[in-house]
């Protein structure tokens, strides 16, 4: 690390190294190689005899091997980074020389190269999400039969469990993997297209003959594990591919701002914690604190991906005729930035859907405090069962519930609503205690729960068993 020279945090803080490699210089550069050497290959295949066993066997032989000062110098002179590296390619291979690039346009290697890191980016993203969500169905199914209070606008609502809530965070980013499964299997490769997309220079290159044109095309598709290519192209694939693919990351980014935001409000209320290491300092002036620090972090990072949705689709809507270079300097923005982003929240995730921290006692205390309002339906259904007038139970149970709310909001004292109704005549039949016991509040949490992992939960780990349990080590 130089002091004096700014680095992206991004690489510093909070991307892996995985995701660091995949848009590294030396990853991309070296697909451009290969796409030269696969566009060589079947050139030679398909009849351009000029291409030689010995240039091809040079150029598979350096693949690796970029001298990358001799590149920059090249840019320097020509002011054109895939002339630069057609030139050191060429230096590296000699035989190659004057073949290199055939018939290509420098988006042949630009564009497929990105395409490329992006599948591969989108398959290291998919395997994070199936990690958090793996651990938070382990949470859910440790907590599923906890009651806590549900909120709706904020303020305390029927009863669900610690287990059921889990549930719908994992539930986001299922359909965040779902999204993105869908556009990984859906994703076309440029392909060999020409200048403007015509294939005009490989139809004089192979004598007029379409067929081979189409069939370069099909070959170099397959070569580099895509399906099919796009049908017909400009000089770039349509940008709005770009935008497709970030706005699934900023999906990915939404679901991570939301849990991220319910554990830091949980901890607020010292329900639920994310975890908090032994030497680890919460506040350099209050010593006392455990702040949610790895939560506030994601949450930031989510809201950077998010905003580059902007970026991407004016790009895309820029974009005049068949190409202009506007979208270059942006998409070396954009584009990477995005997928270390979203890298490093769904790490966050991960490391805290491991190691979240419940506190029973805590949300026992809160669901006591609010479930005497919340049981008074079921008091009065009870109590005229046993023979009361529902009308009359309904004004009683109307008073009690003022007076307790007054007690609780002007003098700051425990809701004695249950204590009230206990007293009152009215109610004398009733087994009251038992009648407000959480559990009978929870409707249908723990069963939900159950058949969400069941359903859901269960296929995914099956599906994608082998990237279960990656390490996750936090940056500083």
């Amino acid at each position: 690390m130089d002091p004096n020279t700014y680095e992206s945090p991004l690489a510093t803080r909070n991307a892996s190294p995985e995701m660091l490699r995949l848009f590294s210089a030396q990853h991309k550069f070296s697909l451009w190689r290969r796409l030269w050497l696969e566009l060589a290959r079947h050139e030679r295949d398909l009849g351009v005899t000029r291409i030689t066993p010995e240039a091809l066997t040079q150029m598979e032989a350096n693949l690796n091997n970029i001298d990358f000062p001799k590149a920059a110098d090249w840019e320097k002179r020509l002011r054109h980074d895939v002339m630069a590296h057609v030139r050191t390619f060429e230096e590296a291979a000699p035989a190659a020389k004057g073949i290199v690039h055939l018939g290509a346009t420098s988006q042949y290697v630009v564009d497929n190269a990105d395409l490329i890191i992006m599948r591969d980016g989108m398959k290291l993203l998919c395997a994070r999400l199936v990690n958090a969500i793996d651990a938070l169905g382990d949470f859910a199914l440790k907590w599923k039969d906890l009651p806590t209070l549900g909120y709706t606008h904020y303020q305390p609502a029927q009863l669900t469990t610690v287990g059921k809530r889990a549930t719908l965070w994992a539930q986001d980013l299922v359909i965040d993997l779902e999204e993105l499964e869908h556009r990984i299997s859906t994703l076309r490769f440029r392909g060999v297209k020409g200048t403007t997309g015509t294939q005009a220079s490989f139809l004089c290159l192979f004598d007029g003959n379409h067929e081979k044109c189409d069939e370069l095309d099909r070959r170099v598709t397959a070569g580099f594990g895509f399906a099919e290519s796009f049908p017909v192209t400009g000089q770039t694939y349509p940008r709005k591919i770009d935008g497709q693919i970030i706005c699934s990351l900023a999906n990915i980014a939404t679901s991570v701002h939301k849990f991220c935001n319910d554990i830091r409000l949980l901890a607020g209320m010292k329900q639920i914690e994310e975890p908090f290491e032994a030497e680890q300092v919460g506040s350099s002036a209050m010593a006392y604190k455990r702040n949610p620090m790895r939560c506030e972090r994601a949450t930031g990072l989510a809201r950077f991906v998010i905003s580059l949705t902007n970026s991407v689709l004016q790009t895309a809507a820029e974009q005049w005729f068949e190409r202009t270079l506007d979208d270059s300097s942006n998409k070396r923005l954009t584009i990477p930035e995005a997928f270390l982003a979203s890298d490093g929240c769904l790490q966050i995730v991960v490391n805290v859907a491991r190691g979240l921290v419940v506190y029973p006692k805590t949300i026992e205390s809160a669901v006591m405090a609010e479930l005497p309002f919340m049981a008074t339906e079921e008091i009065l259904m009870a109590a005229v069962q046993a023979g009361g007038d529902r009308q009359e139970l309904h004004e009683v149970i109307r008073r009690h519930s003022l007076a307790a709310a007054e007690q609780v909001k002007l003098h700051g004292r425990p809701n004695d609503l249950i204590e009230r109704l206990q007293r009152d005549s009215s109610f004398k039949a009733l087994d009251i205690p038992q009648l407000i016991s959480p559990s009978h509040f929870v409707g249908r949490s723990p069963q939900q729960t159950v058949k969400f992992l069941q359903e859901i939960v269960v296929p995914i780990r099956q599906r994608y068993q082998p990237q279960l349990g990656q390490r996750v080590e936090l940056n500083v």
